[in-house]
This record gives structure tokens, sequence and C-alpha cells, in this order.
């Protein structure tokens, strides 16, 4: 198997490791607003109950010095060296639409667990905590508005 895709295997599974369990493929999809702005930046991970890192879902921006302002995301993910292993992308442009996928073990689902999403773009104000929205089945496929940035969050749980 090529590093590439080993990495990303690795990542993808990391996530679907906690419990140990049949996990679910899950799409997000985040559409932005016509903001007048570059090209965003959006760090989408996923929280415990307790507001605890778990793990990175995508990073949609390819500059890493960037990545700090991503504030939250990068303040809870700092100390996991595996965090952007096979889960980064272009930036989003605005009025366009970011669609990725992740597996997640099922004991995650109804858990207590968050989606989070965390915006920056160029010569504008960030957004930390952009998107906050609880992973549960009842919430699949509703969508939710962001705070600046993001016109539309929704995830399916396949």
């Amino acid at each position: 198997m090529s590093k590439p895709l080993m990495t990303t295997v690795l990542a993808a599974s990391a996530l679907a490791l906690p419990a140990l369990a049949q996990s679910r493929p899950v799409t997000l999809t985040t559409t932005l607003k016509n903001y007048g702005g570059d090209g965003a930046y959006l760090a989408v991970y996923l929280t415990d109950a307790k507001g605890a890192y778990v793990g990175t879902l995508w990073v949609a921006g390819g500059k890493a010095k960037y990545y700090k302002n991503l504030a939250d995301w990068s303040r809870l993910s700092a100390g996991d060296a595996r965090r952007l292993d096979g889960v980064t992308g272009a930036s989003v442009g605005q009025g366009r639409t970011l669609k990725v996928s992740a597996d997640l073990a099922d004991a995650l689902i109804d858990a207590g667990y968050e989606i989070r999403i965390d915006a920056a773009v160029e010569d504008m104000r960030d957004s930390p905590g952009e998107i906050r929205v609880p992973l549960t089945r009842a919430g699949a496929g509703k969508p939710q508005a962001g705070k600046s940035y993001v016109q539309s969050f929704s995830y399916q749980i396949q």
C-alpha cells in the first residue's frame, strides 16, 4: 500500500477506533455565504461531551501558516501530531460547497459528541466556533446556519 493511501486509511479509521465497533460513513456538507472575500479556511473536527478534542475530520486550506487563525481547533488539537494526516484540501471559495466524508464509530453518535467548524478568511475576521452541532441521528439532514461565513452545514449518516 502506498504511503499516502496508508496515511489516509489510518486517519479515516482513527475516529472509528474508540469503540472498536461498527462505523458509519458520515457525509459533511458545508455551503459558504457570498461574503465578499478570499477563499475560506475551515477546520471540521469532533469534540466529546466535555468539549475535549477527539479528532480532525477535514481542514480546507493548504497553507499551514494560516491554521493558527482557526483558533479553537488549533488550540484544542495542538497535541495531535496526526491531526492533518490525509484530511486536508484546498480552501473553499465564497458561495461554494465543501462535501467530505468520514467514517465515525457508531458509539460516537447520540453520545454527546459535537461536530465543530472554525472558519477564517484572509483580511476578514476569524470565526472560531462558526458551527457547533451535536452528532445525533435526529440532527442528521437538518441544515444549521453558521455565525459569519457558513450559509448552511448539514451531515448525513449512512
